[in-house]
Protein backbone atom coordinates (compact mmCIF):
# COMPACT_ATOMS: atom_id res chain seq x y z
CA UNK A 1 0.00 0.00 0.00
CA UNK A 2 1.06 3.54 -1.03
CA UNK A 3 0.06 7.11 0.37
CA UNK A 4 -0.32 9.67 -2.63
CA UNK A 5 1.37 12.67 -1.96
CA UNK A 6 -0.55 15.45 -4.69
CA UNK A 7 1.38 18.20 -3.82
CA UNK A 8 5.29 16.69 -4.44
CA UNK A 9 3.10 14.67 -7.05
CA UNK A 10 5.06 11.01 -5.28
CA UNK A 11 3.92 8.02 -3.41
CA UNK A 12 5.38 6.70 -0.19
CA UNK A 13 5.21 3.05 1.17
CA UNK A 14 2.83 2.87 4.08
CA UNK A 15 4.25 0.28 6.84
CA UNK A 16 2.81 -3.09 7.03
CA UNK A 17 2.49 -3.86 10.85
CA UNK A 18 1.13 -7.47 11.98
CA UNK A 19 -2.18 -7.46 14.36
CA UNK A 20 0.03 -8.60 17.13
CA UNK A 21 2.21 -5.74 16.94
CA UNK A 22 -0.67 -3.26 17.27
CA UNK A 23 -2.03 -5.45 20.15
CA UNK A 24 -5.24 -6.20 18.24
CA UNK A 25 -7.50 -9.11 19.29
CA UNK A 26 -9.07 -11.82 17.10
CA UNK A 27 -12.45 -11.16 18.48
CA UNK A 28 -12.45 -7.93 19.72
CA UNK A 29 -10.63 -6.34 16.80
CA UNK A 30 -11.33 -8.48 13.09
CA UNK A 31 -14.60 -9.68 14.30
CA UNK A 32 -15.64 -6.88 14.85
CA UNK A 33 -15.00 -4.97 11.59
CA UNK A 34 -16.49 -7.77 9.71
CA UNK A 35 -19.69 -7.47 11.75
CA UNK A 36 -20.30 -4.26 11.17
CA UNK A 37 -18.83 -4.31 6.90
CA UNK A 38 -19.75 -7.71 5.86
CA UNK A 39 -19.51 -6.06 2.61
CA UNK A 40 -15.52 -6.05 3.07
CA UNK A 41 -15.57 -9.75 2.53
CA UNK A 42 -16.68 -8.97 -1.28
CA UNK A 43 -20.47 -9.40 -1.05
CA UNK A 44 -23.64 -8.77 0.41
CA UNK A 45 -24.12 -10.82 3.95
CA UNK A 46 -26.49 -10.72 6.79
CA UNK A 47 -25.00 -11.14 9.91
CA UNK A 48 -26.86 -13.01 12.62
CA UNK A 49 -24.69 -14.30 15.14
CA UNK A 50 -21.36 -13.50 16.59
CA UNK A 51 -19.60 -16.12 18.90
CA UNK A 52 -22.14 -18.72 18.23
CA UNK A 53 -22.32 -21.52 20.33
CA UNK A 54 -25.56 -23.28 19.95
CA UNK A 55 -24.14 -27.26 19.44
CA UNK A 56 -25.67 -30.11 21.46
CA UNK A 57 -23.13 -31.33 23.45
CA UNK A 58 -19.97 -29.52 22.54
CA UNK A 59 -18.87 -25.63 23.94
CA UNK A 60 -17.39 -24.72 20.25
CA UNK A 61 -18.13 -21.47 19.12
CA UNK A 62 -17.78 -20.23 15.82
CA UNK A 63 -17.05 -16.59 14.99
CA UNK A 64 -19.69 -15.47 12.50
CA UNK A 65 -22.62 -16.61 11.01
CA UNK A 66 -24.23 -15.24 8.34
CA UNK A 67 -26.74 -15.51 5.14
CA UNK A 68 -26.29 -14.70 1.69
CA UNK A 69 -28.14 -13.36 -0.89
CA UNK A 70 -29.29 -16.91 -1.85
CA UNK A 71 -30.70 -17.96 1.45
CA UNK A 72 -27.09 -20.07 1.96
CA UNK A 73 -25.50 -19.85 5.50
CA UNK A 74 -22.61 -18.56 5.54
CA UNK A 75 -19.64 -19.56 8.44
CA UNK A 76 -17.21 -16.80 8.80
CA UNK A 77 -14.09 -18.10 10.59
CA UNK A 78 -10.91 -15.51 11.69
CA UNK A 79 -7.64 -15.80 12.56
CA UNK A 80 -4.78 -13.05 12.99
CA UNK A 81 -1.48 -13.24 11.65
CA UNK A 82 -1.31 -16.70 11.19
CA UNK A 83 -4.19 -19.24 9.97
CA UNK A 84 -3.19 -21.85 11.99
CA UNK A 85 -3.14 -25.69 10.73
CA UNK A 86 -6.16 -26.76 11.73
CA UNK A 87 -8.63 -23.83 10.32
CA UNK A 88 -10.35 -25.90 7.58
CA UNK A 89 -11.28 -28.42 9.75
CA UNK A 90 -12.67 -26.24 12.61
CA UNK A 91 -14.73 -24.71 9.96
CA UNK A 92 -15.96 -27.82 8.11
CA UNK A 93 -17.49 -28.92 11.68
CA UNK A 94 -19.08 -26.05 12.00
CA UNK A 95 -20.95 -25.98 8.38
CA UNK A 96 -22.02 -29.53 9.69
CA UNK A 97 -23.02 -28.48 12.64
CA UNK A 98 -24.86 -25.86 10.96
CA UNK A 99 -26.07 -27.70 8.07
CA UNK A 100 -29.22 -29.32 10.31
CA UNK A 101 -30.49 -25.73 11.59
CA UNK A 102 -34.01 -25.01 10.21
CA UNK A 103 -35.79 -21.68 8.90
CA UNK A 104 -36.84 -20.96 12.53
CA UNK A 105 -34.08 -22.18 14.02
CA UNK A 106 -32.12 -19.28 12.22
CA UNK A 107 -34.74 -16.54 12.86
CA UNK A 108 -34.56 -17.24 16.39
CA UNK A 109 -30.33 -17.13 16.56
CA UNK A 110 -30.66 -13.83 14.66
CA UNK A 111 -33.26 -12.53 17.04
CA UNK A 112 -30.88 -13.34 20.10
CA UNK A 113 -28.19 -11.68 18.40
CA UNK A 114 -30.53 -8.41 17.44
CA UNK A 115 -32.23 -8.07 21.02
CA UNK A 116 -28.29 -8.16 22.55
CA UNK A 117 -26.96 -6.00 19.59
CA UNK A 118 -29.37 -3.62 18.00
CA UNK A 119 -32.65 -4.22 20.18
CA UNK A 120 -36.04 -3.59 19.02
CA UNK A 121 -35.37 -4.84 15.18
CA UNK A 122 -37.38 -7.88 14.08
CA UNK A 123 -35.15 -10.87 12.47
CA UNK A 124 -38.24 -12.00 10.52
CA UNK A 125 -38.62 -8.58 8.48
CA UNK A 126 -34.82 -8.14 8.13
CA UNK A 127 -34.44 -11.51 6.50
CA UNK A 128 -37.54 -10.97 4.68
CA UNK A 129 -36.08 -7.68 3.48
CA UNK A 130 -32.62 -8.68 2.89
CA UNK A 131 -33.82 -12.02 0.73
CA UNK A 132 -36.80 -9.51 -0.88
CA UNK A 133 -39.56 -11.70 -0.35
CA UNK A 134 -42.61 -10.83 0.92
CA UNK A 135 -43.14 -12.84 3.67
CA UNK A 136 -41.42 -14.84 6.23
CA UNK A 137 -43.31 -17.94 4.93
CA UNK A 138 -41.77 -17.64 1.27
CA UNK A 139 -38.18 -17.50 2.67
CA UNK A 140 -35.93 -20.17 1.62
CA UNK A 141 -32.89 -20.81 4.41
CA UNK A 142 -30.04 -23.07 4.48
CA UNK A 143 -31.45 -25.24 1.83
CA UNK A 144 -29.66 -28.86 1.36
CA UNK A 145 -25.79 -28.56 1.38
CA UNK A 146 -25.61 -24.91 0.55
CA UNK A 147 -23.06 -24.02 3.25
CA UNK A 148 -20.52 -21.91 2.63
CA UNK A 149 -17.16 -21.03 4.51
CA UNK A 150 -15.17 -18.18 4.49
CA UNK A 151 -11.87 -18.06 6.23
CA UNK A 152 -9.99 -14.58 7.30
CA UNK A 153 -6.31 -14.28 8.24
CA UNK A 154 -3.36 -12.26 7.52
CA UNK A 155 -1.35 -15.23 6.49
CA UNK A 156 -2.72 -19.16 5.30
CA UNK A 157 -0.33 -22.04 5.67
CA UNK A 158 0.65 -24.24 1.93
CA UNK A 159 -1.20 -27.35 4.00
CA UNK A 160 -4.60 -24.83 4.51
CA UNK A 161 -4.39 -23.79 0.93
CA UNK A 162 -3.42 -26.99 -0.49
CA UNK A 163 -6.96 -28.42 1.22
CA UNK A 164 -9.06 -25.20 0.15
CA UNK A 165 -7.85 -26.07 -3.14
CA UNK A 166 -9.08 -29.45 -3.11
CA UNK A 167 -12.28 -28.83 -1.54
CA UNK A 168 -13.26 -26.77 -4.45
CA UNK A 169 -12.69 -29.19 -6.94
CA UNK A 170 -15.12 -31.11 -4.82
CA UNK A 171 -18.18 -28.43 -4.59
CA UNK A 172 -17.40 -27.33 -1.42
CA UNK A 173 -17.31 -23.45 -1.60
CA UNK A 174 -14.63 -21.79 0.76
CA UNK A 175 -12.96 -18.38 0.14
CA UNK A 176 -10.10 -17.21 2.18
CA UNK A 177 -9.25 -13.53 2.50
CA UNK A 178 -5.82 -11.94 3.27
CA UNK A 179 -6.46 -9.55 6.03
CA UNK A 180 -2.98 -7.15 6.44
CA UNK A 181 -2.97 -3.85 8.48
CA UNK A 182 -1.17 -1.04 7.53
CA UNK A 183 0.31 1.83 10.21
CA UNK A 184 1.21 5.34 9.01
CA UNK A 185 2.02 7.59 12.02
CA UNK A 186 -0.57 7.63 13.57
CA UNK A 187 -2.87 6.58 10.88
CA UNK A 188 -3.83 2.83 10.59
CA UNK A 189 -5.33 1.53 7.32
CA UNK A 190 -6.89 -2.66 6.45
CA UNK A 191 -6.74 -4.41 3.47
CA UNK A 192 -9.04 -7.19 2.41
CA UNK A 193 -8.45 -9.17 -0.22
CA UNK A 194 -9.68 -12.65 -1.63
CA UNK A 195 -6.65 -14.93 -2.58
CA UNK A 196 -8.58 -18.14 -2.82
CA UNK A 197 -10.61 -18.49 -4.97
CA UNK A 198 -8.91 -15.69 -7.58
CA UNK A 199 -11.83 -13.57 -7.77
CA UNK A 200 -11.03 -13.68 -12.13
CA UNK A 201 -11.53 -17.40 -11.34
CA UNK A 202 -14.18 -18.34 -8.88
CA UNK A 203 -17.34 -17.12 -11.55
CA UNK A 204 -16.07 -19.91 -13.75
CA UNK A 205 -15.89 -22.29 -10.90
CA UNK A 206 -19.55 -20.91 -9.48
CA UNK A 207 -20.83 -21.73 -13.20
CA UNK A 208 -19.46 -25.12 -13.78
CA UNK A 209 -21.10 -25.92 -10.19
CA UNK A 210 -24.66 -24.93 -11.64
CA UNK A 211 -24.87 -26.36 -14.43
CA UNK A 212 -23.83 -29.72 -12.72
CA UNK A 213 -26.50 -28.94 -9.73
CA UNK A 214 -28.98 -27.95 -12.68
CA UNK A 215 -28.12 -31.33 -14.69
CA UNK A 216 -28.44 -32.92 -11.42
CA UNK A 217 -32.04 -30.98 -10.85
CA UNK A 218 -33.26 -32.12 -14.26
CA UNK A 219 -32.63 -36.18 -13.94
CA UNK A 220 -33.98 -36.11 -10.90
CA UNK A 221 -37.38 -34.18 -12.56
CA UNK A 222 -37.62 -31.83 -9.45
CA UNK A 223 -39.46 -28.67 -10.30
CA UNK A 224 -37.48 -25.96 -7.95
CA UNK A 225 -39.39 -22.64 -6.65
CA UNK A 226 -37.07 -20.62 -9.23
CA UNK A 227 -38.22 -22.35 -11.92
CA UNK A 228 -41.63 -22.15 -10.69
CA UNK A 229 -41.52 -18.38 -10.89
CA UNK A 230 -39.72 -18.60 -14.29
CA UNK A 231 -42.55 -20.39 -15.80
CA UNK A 232 -44.73 -18.09 -14.24
CA UNK A 233 -43.01 -14.94 -15.71
CA UNK A 234 -42.45 -16.59 -19.19
CA UNK A 235 -46.52 -16.85 -19.58
CA UNK A 236 -46.53 -13.04 -18.42
CA UNK A 237 -44.38 -11.62 -20.59
CA UNK A 238 -45.94 -13.78 -23.62
CA UNK A 239 -49.20 -12.50 -22.46
CA UNK A 240 -47.78 -8.47 -22.32
CA UNK A 241 -46.76 -9.07 -25.92
CA UNK A 242 -49.65 -10.31 -27.06
CA UNK A 243 -51.38 -7.49 -25.35
CA UNK A 244 -49.18 -4.82 -27.31
CA UNK A 245 -47.64 -3.94 -23.91
CA UNK A 246 -43.81 -2.98 -25.45
CA UNK A 247 -41.85 -1.98 -22.38
CA UNK A 248 -41.42 -5.68 -21.12
CA UNK A 249 -39.80 -6.86 -24.67
CA UNK A 250 -36.94 -7.00 -23.68
CA UNK A 251 -37.34 -8.44 -20.03
CA UNK A 252 -36.07 -12.15 -19.44
CA UNK A 253 -38.29 -14.70 -16.85
CA UNK A 254 -36.44 -14.57 -13.80
CA UNK A 255 -36.44 -16.47 -10.30
CA UNK A 256 -37.45 -13.50 -8.57
CA UNK A 257 -41.26 -13.15 -7.13
CA UNK A 258 -40.57 -10.09 -9.03
CA UNK A 259 -40.31 -8.48 -12.62
CA UNK A 260 -38.84 -4.98 -13.01
CA UNK A 261 -39.08 -2.83 -16.45
CA UNK A 262 -37.89 0.62 -16.78
CA UNK A 263 -39.75 3.95 -17.17
CA UNK A 264 -36.89 6.32 -18.42
CA UNK A 265 -35.58 7.24 -15.30
CA UNK A 266 -33.03 5.46 -13.38
CA UNK A 267 -34.00 3.46 -10.26
CA UNK A 268 -37.46 4.29 -11.26
CA UNK A 269 -39.97 1.30 -13.10
CA UNK A 270 -42.75 -0.52 -13.55
CA UNK A 271 -43.35 -3.55 -11.44
CA UNK A 272 -45.03 -7.08 -11.61
CA UNK A 273 -44.90 -8.87 -8.03
CA UNK A 274 -46.31 -12.36 -7.59
CA UNK A 275 -46.46 -14.05 -4.36
CA UNK A 276 -48.34 -17.17 -2.91
CA UNK A 277 -51.45 -15.37 -1.72
CA UNK A 278 -51.76 -11.85 -4.24
CA UNK A 279 -50.22 -10.58 -7.33
CA UNK A 280 -49.62 -6.73 -7.67
CA UNK A 281 -48.10 -3.95 -9.93
CA UNK A 282 -46.16 -1.18 -8.82
CA UNK A 283 -44.49 1.95 -9.83
CA UNK A 284 -41.96 1.85 -8.04
CA UNK A 285 -38.83 4.67 -6.78
CA UNK A 286 -35.79 3.76 -5.67
CA UNK A 287 -33.13 5.90 -6.78
CA UNK A 288 -29.58 6.22 -4.83
CA UNK A 289 -30.63 9.03 -2.45
CA UNK A 290 -33.29 8.33 0.23
CA UNK A 291 -34.03 12.28 -0.78
CA UNK A 292 -34.50 11.74 -4.49
CA UNK A 293 -36.90 8.97 -3.33
CA UNK A 294 -39.42 10.76 -0.80
CA UNK A 295 -39.12 14.25 -3.52
CA UNK A 296 -40.72 12.44 -6.04
CA UNK A 297 -43.00 10.50 -4.58
CA UNK A 298 -44.40 13.56 -2.59
CA UNK A 299 -44.60 15.20 -5.71
CA UNK A 300 -46.93 12.15 -7.28
CA UNK A 301 -48.81 12.25 -3.79
CA UNK A 302 -50.19 16.09 -4.74
CA UNK A 303 -51.26 14.30 -8.30
CA UNK A 304 -53.28 11.51 -6.09
CA UNK A 305 -56.69 12.10 -6.90
CA UNK A 306 -56.42 12.63 -10.64
CA UNK A 307 -53.65 9.63 -11.22
CA UNK A 308 -56.34 7.33 -8.65
CA UNK A 309 -58.88 8.81 -11.36
CA UNK A 310 -57.49 7.53 -14.34
CA UNK A 311 -55.92 4.41 -12.84
CA UNK A 312 -59.34 3.74 -12.10
CA UNK A 313 -58.99 2.39 -8.43
CA UNK A 314 -57.63 3.54 -4.78
CA UNK A 315 -53.81 3.10 -5.31
CA UNK A 316 -51.93 2.15 -2.01
CA UNK A 317 -49.00 5.31 -1.84
CA UNK A 318 -46.27 3.43 0.17
CA UNK A 319 -44.05 6.52 1.31
CA UNK A 320 -41.83 4.33 3.99
CA UNK A 321 -40.30 7.01 5.49
CA UNK A 322 -38.25 4.45 7.38
CA UNK A 323 -36.97 2.99 3.99
CA UNK A 324 -34.80 4.27 1.22
CA UNK A 325 -37.46 3.49 -1.62
CA UNK A 326 -41.17 4.49 -2.05
CA UNK A 327 -43.73 2.97 -4.00
CA UNK A 328 -47.22 3.26 -5.13
CA UNK A 329 -48.72 -0.05 -5.66
CA UNK A 330 -52.02 -2.04 -6.61
CA UNK A 331 -52.78 -5.54 -5.69
CA UNK A 332 -55.48 -8.46 -5.99
CA UNK A 333 -55.54 -11.67 -3.57
CA UNK A 334 -54.95 -15.08 -5.36
CA UNK A 335 -53.58 -18.50 -4.88
CA UNK A 336 -50.43 -17.78 -6.46
CA UNK A 337 -49.23 -21.07 -6.44
CA UNK A 338 -52.45 -22.78 -8.08
CA UNK A 339 -51.32 -23.09 -11.68
CA UNK A 340 -54.95 -23.26 -12.34
CA UNK A 341 -55.37 -19.35 -11.25
CA UNK A 342 -52.28 -18.15 -13.57
CA UNK A 343 -54.66 -17.40 -16.52
CA UNK A 344 -56.54 -14.89 -14.38
CA UNK A 345 -54.09 -13.77 -12.45
CA UNK A 346 -51.95 -12.98 -15.73
CA UNK A 347 -55.15 -11.13 -16.97
CA UNK A 348 -55.60 -9.33 -14.40
CA UNK A 349 -51.51 -8.31 -14.78
CA UNK A 350 -51.58 -7.28 -17.96
CA UNK A 351 -54.83 -5.68 -17.68
CA UNK A 352 -53.51 -3.36 -14.38
CA UNK A 353 -50.01 -2.62 -15.53
CA UNK A 354 -51.53 -0.79 -18.70
CA UNK A 355 -53.83 1.32 -16.37
CA UNK A 356 -50.62 1.70 -14.36
CA UNK A 357 -49.12 2.74 -17.66
CA UNK A 358 -51.81 5.41 -18.43
CA UNK A 359 -51.59 6.86 -15.53
CA UNK A 360 -48.02 7.77 -14.58
CA UNK A 361 -46.66 7.69 -18.09
CA UNK A 362 -47.61 11.38 -18.70
CA UNK A 363 -45.86 12.32 -15.11
CA UNK A 364 -42.39 11.28 -16.33
CA UNK A 365 -41.65 14.62 -17.78
CA UNK A 366 -42.55 16.59 -14.07
CA UNK A 367 -40.21 13.84 -12.53
CA UNK A 368 -37.49 14.43 -14.83
CA UNK A 369 -38.02 18.11 -14.68
CA UNK A 370 -37.90 17.64 -10.26
CA UNK A 371 -34.49 15.65 -10.16
CA UNK A 372 -33.05 18.11 -11.99
CA UNK A 373 -33.57 20.53 -9.06
CA UNK A 374 -32.43 17.96 -6.48
CA UNK A 375 -29.21 16.91 -5.11
CA UNK A 376 -27.17 14.71 -7.32
CA UNK A 377 -26.64 11.18 -7.32
CA UNK A 378 -22.98 11.81 -8.05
Amino acid sequence: MYRINQVSNRITKVKNVSFSDLKMSERYHLQEWLANQADALGEELLICAKEFNGFDETKERLDLLAIDKKGALVIIENKLDDSGKDVVWQSLKYASYCSTLSKTSIAEIYQKYLDKEKPGQDAKALICEFLQEETFEEVVLNLGNDQRIIMVAAQFRKEVTSTVLWLLKHRIFLKCFKATPFQDGNDLFLTIEQVIPLPEAEELMIGISQKEVEEQDAERGNATRSQFRIEFWHQMLEALKDAGVQRYLNVSPMKDNWLYARCGLHNVHYGMIFTKNEVRVEFGIARDLKEQNKALFDLLYKQRDSLNSTFGAELNWRRMDDKKASAIDFSKDFDGHNREAWPEMIRWLVEHMQRLEKAFEPQLPALRAALAQLPSEA
